[in-house]
């Protein structure tokens, strides 16, 4: 089998990966769905009732996130899962009979995407650090970017899917639809082979397990490194369904098709970055600092491009480095984090990496207005491209980093903590 899929030789995590691409898909055909819901069928097209919808599905992860790692560190995380889906499921099904029954209102989707965002805090540092379980640690870095692979691959089907779904028999169908699609990774985990899985250390039940959870991080400098850099990549260059929308429109003249379009171009680069991040063995922070970089430089050529075509095909690139810099990112930190912590760091992580959306959102969305369209994306690309060499200066003093380039296969080499260590290892081995 190819290195790429090499963790598709594991029973367990070979359920999983397929069965989250089908609830992914699902994912996708929902989020389509509610928000076309929100805006045709249950408002006029109101901007402000989608923003409040959507916010209201991000808010919960700023919020509940460092209770859910602890939660996921201490319970059977397969449970969790089990329960966080079946959640889902009802929640579809609700929506799509209210739907069906024309009795929907909007205060119904707005509870019903509170409940989403909650149910999506809990589930995720679960769902993350669950995959440690199902292949060995050396696995890791290929089974988090084959997991990125099927949540790309569900970007590309999802929005289409949901589209054909709503023009043949409407959107409430859509929800319908989701109740079993929802149904594949509960179905999953119970056919999984429980003497095949590497059930990690549970924390026990202990007071000031978030403050642990929070000192941990502060004591890990190269923690702090990938969070600092997902954030602010994050807030302020990861916005294109807002960008991408602004630049289509008001400075190509496009309309709602060649949006959409667009989407699915960077869809295309994203799902190259993971099948390519699936490869790496170890990835580090020098991986997430350089492909940050090349991220923003990126989003400044989108920013530049003087034709909606090349505006496209510059968005291919932008999505492999985005993906590239999130799955490494993944990676590096459940590889490097204890056992027992690794739920509360990867709680910690996603409510930096998903909660500093809603912040640069509305900055963003500021500049559009005030700037214009082309600088909503190069702010993002510029900050991005700061913030990458802030913190590759500041890795190179603190850790005694050297950099050498050259050219070669691998033009950028780095010589620092890891490397020293490994040498006193073997200078050790040698010696005995």
């Amino acid at each position: 089998m190819s290195s790429t899929f090499a963790s598709l030789k594991f029973f367990n995590y070979r359920l999983w990966f397929f069965a989250n691409i089908i609830a992914s898909t699902g994912m996708w055909m929902q989020r389509v769905a509610q928000d076309w819901v929100v805006l045709t069928v249950l408002t006029n097209n109101s901007g402000t009732a989608l923003g409040i919808t959507t916010a209201l599905q991000f808010v919960p992860t700023l919020i509940f996130s460092p209770w859910a790692g602890v939660i996921a560190d201490r319970v059977n995380r397969r449970r969790l899962l089990q329960l966080t889906q079946l959640m889902n499921v009802v929640s579809a099904l609700i929506l799509g009979v209210l739907i069906l029954t024309n009795t929907a209102a909007l205060w119904h989707v707005y509870a019903l995407a509170l409940l989403s965002g909650v149910v999506s805090t809990f589930d995720s540092p679960a769902r993350q650090t669950f995959v440690s379980e199902l292949v060995p640690v050396g696995h890791l870095p290929n089974a988090v970017g084959l997991n990125s692979a099927a949540f790309n691959t569900a970007r590309l089907l999802g929005p289409a899917s949901s589209g054909l779904v709503i023009a043949a028999v409407g959107p409430g169908w859509v929800f319908i639809v989701n109740t079993v699609l929802f149904l594949a990774p509960i179905t999953a985990v119970a056919l999984m082979r429980v003497g095949e899985l590497r059930e990690m250390e549970h924390a026990p039940r202990e007071k000031g397990q978030i403050r642990e959870g929070f000192r941990y991080v502060k004591n890990r400098t190269d923690i702090v490194a990938i969070m600092v850099i997902a954030g602010v990549v994050s807030a302020f260059g990861m916005n294109f369904q807002m960008t991408s929308a602004v630049m289509a429109t008001d400075v190509y003249g496009k309309g709602a098709g060649e949006y959409g379009l667009l989407g699915s171009f960077m869809a295309i680069g994203a799902l190259a970055g993971a099948l390519l991040a699936a490869r790496r063995k170890y990835p580090r922070v020098r991986l997430v600092v350089i492909s940050a970089f090349i991220f923003g430089i990126c989003d400044i050529a989108l920013a530049l491009a003087p034709s909606y075509e090349t505006f496209a095909l510059i968005a291919i690139p932008t999505g492999l480095a985005m993906l590239t810099m999130i799955t490494a990112a993944n990676a590096a930190i459940q590889i490097s984090t204890d056992p027992a912590m690794r739920g509360r760091v990867m709680s910690l992580y996603v409510m930096v990496f998903l909660g500093s959306t809603p912040i640069g959102a509305p900055i963003i969305g500021w500049v559009a207005d005030y700037w214009g369209a082309r600088w909503s994306i190069g702010v993002g690309g510029i900050a991005s491209v700061v913030v990458a060499v802030m913190v590759a200066v500041w890795a190179i003093k603190t850790w005694d980093v050297r950099v050498q380039a050259r050219l070669s296969r691998h033009p950028i080499t780095t010589y620092g903590p890891r490397e020293r260590a490994a040498d006193m290892r073997a200078a050790r081995e040698q010696h005995d």
